[in-house]
């Protein structure tokens, strides 16, 4: 074992793998990146965190971080040169303390998201964060892509959620960020620089997250509708009547409903007749914090004035939690019945909701002229502008005829997200993925300050190379 010996006495020898056993993890999520690791280790403690970051400097070796390896970007993914050490950091899973108090929790970046969720739940508290893979996806992974979910329209992107960082440094060092203050004027903000940060500046080990109320009410309806603008209208008219209850805002097309459907014939769209044939769906959720009754009239009140006005043209409204449920099961399906339309070349965007309409119809337009009979498959967060704006091969080629366009296909895409003056990157990073892009679409300057802050932290260049820049 020369050199390795050392990690082996460090973290024990069942917690560093080597060979054929480390490809598991040397492949992304969806199967389209793949490389090599000199080893995947698995500390169990921040301090043998630390004495692996500090065995790996002294040698020059890279690191890569990896939590859930749930990623879309590659984010988590070495290079093929099977020089890098691959740091899995699902044993940091303790949720070290929860104040009810100060409505905060102190959990490692191990903990799956769905863990978080029900620790707080069973506080009598609410962490919100939530997306499809909260079941396998970690913390600590979240912090890195500053994730979003379906909840971000009330409570805000993964880094709106945390009070401190606990990190250990690319040198081995640990700095204890974890207070848990709400205001903290004492110089730079270190927590909001490394979340975000992709594993590129140091290894997020712990984190400090905001609890909230549970909610004393839910209201949740499937809303069929005409158009986008009719859309982006009901969300208007939805945050003027809820105000901050205003949780969720969800859009979906037609045809990922449909994809649903093919996927997992036991779901079912609660619709009939002219009503099922819509083009566009929204899922709308109201939290309320006063009672069922408060909640139920101010949620029929707002869905039957868009009605009027002619902006709804049919509303399925839950009657309990269990077709609450089978309604967001339907949207959180999606991502996983997008394999019956085939392979497809995946954005993850942002655009200004007042302007979603216009660049989802330009889009299209582009993209027919250039691929005529490739599919749209849209659906996302209209409440924060989020869309995921996704390209399947429809009549116009084989899957992998498409993936063959796929940088032509990106470019058409992104061009049209940067004249929207939107974002390449809502909610999912850059990882790999994007990574070639970011010199086209960011501000140069911008550009230049996040390379002198990656040479200022990580001068060696050893943290998660070949990803974000």
């Amino acid at each position: 074992m020369g050199d390795m010996g050392e990690l082996v006495g460090l973290l024990g020898e069942q917690y560093v793998i080597t060979g054929a056993e480390t490809e598991p993890y040397t492949v992304d999520w969806r199967g389209r990146y793949s490389g090599a690791a000199m080893a995947v280790v698995r500390p169990g403690s921040v301090q043998q965190l630390a004495g692996v970051v500090k065995w790996c400097a002294e040698r020059k070796i890279p690191m890569v971080p990896q939590g859930g390896n749930t990623g879309l970007c590659g984010g988590a993914t070495p290079d093929s040169s099977g020089c890098a050490v691959l740091v899995s950091l699902t044993r940091l899973n303790a949720i070290r303390q929860i104040d009810t108090e100060n409505d905060t929790m102190v959990v490692e970046a191990g903990c799956i998201l769905q863990s978080v969720q029900q620790a707080a739940r069973d506080a009598g508290r609410l962490f919100p964060l939530s997306l499809a893979a909260e079941g396998s996806c970690t913390v600590g992974g979240n912090l890195a892509t500053n994730a979003g979910g379906t909840q971000v329209l009330r409570y805000g992107n993964a880094r709106d959620l945390v009070l401190g960082l606990e990190v250990v440094t690319p040198q081995g060092e640990i700095w204890n960020g974890l207070r848990g203050l709400r205001k903290d004027n004492t110089g730079y903000d270190l927590r909001t620089l490394y979340i975000g940060s992709e594993g590129t500046l140091g290894f997020i080990t712990a984190a400090t997250l905001k609890l909230f109320p549970l909610p004393v009410a839910q209201c949740t309806a499937l809303l069929a509708l005409d158009s986008i603008q009719d859309a982006v209208a009901v969300l208007a008219a939805a945050r003027k009547g809820f105000a901050a209850s205003l949780t969720g805002f969800e859009l979906i097309a037609a045809n990922c409903l449909d994809g649903v459907i093919r996927h997992d014939p036991g779901q079912r769209i609660p619709f009939e007749g002219e009503s099922a044939k819509r083009p566009w769906f929204a899922l709308l959720e109201l939290s309320d914090s006063e009672s069922e009754t408060h909640a139920r009239e101010r949620f029929e009140a707002v869905i039957g004035e868009c009605i009027e006005q002619g902006l709804i043209a049919d509303a399925v409204i839950a009657e309990n939690v269990g077709q609450s449920r089978a309604l967001w099961h339907l949207r959180e399906s999606i991502p996983l019945a997008e394999k019956s339309f085939g392979k497809s070349v995946k954005h993850d965007i942002s655009i200004p909701a007042s302007r979603m309409a216009d660049f989802v119809e330009t889009t299209n337009a582009a993209l027919q002229a250039r691929f005529p009979g490739v599919e749209h498959v849209i659906f996302g967060h209209l409440g924060d502008g989020n869309l995921h704006y996704n390209v399947a091969p429809g009549t116009a080629c084989t899957e992998q005829e498409l993936l063959a366009k796929q940088s032509e296909i990106h470019g058409i895409v992104h061009d049209r997200v940067h004249a929207y003056q939107g974002s390449i990157s809502a909610e999912h990073g850059v990882g790999q993925l994007k990574r070639d892009y970011l010199p086209r679409y960011k501000d140069p300057v911008e550009l230049a300050l996040m390379r002198r802050i990656k040479s200022a932290l990580d001068p060696d260049g050893l943290m998660n190379p070949g990803k974000v820049l």
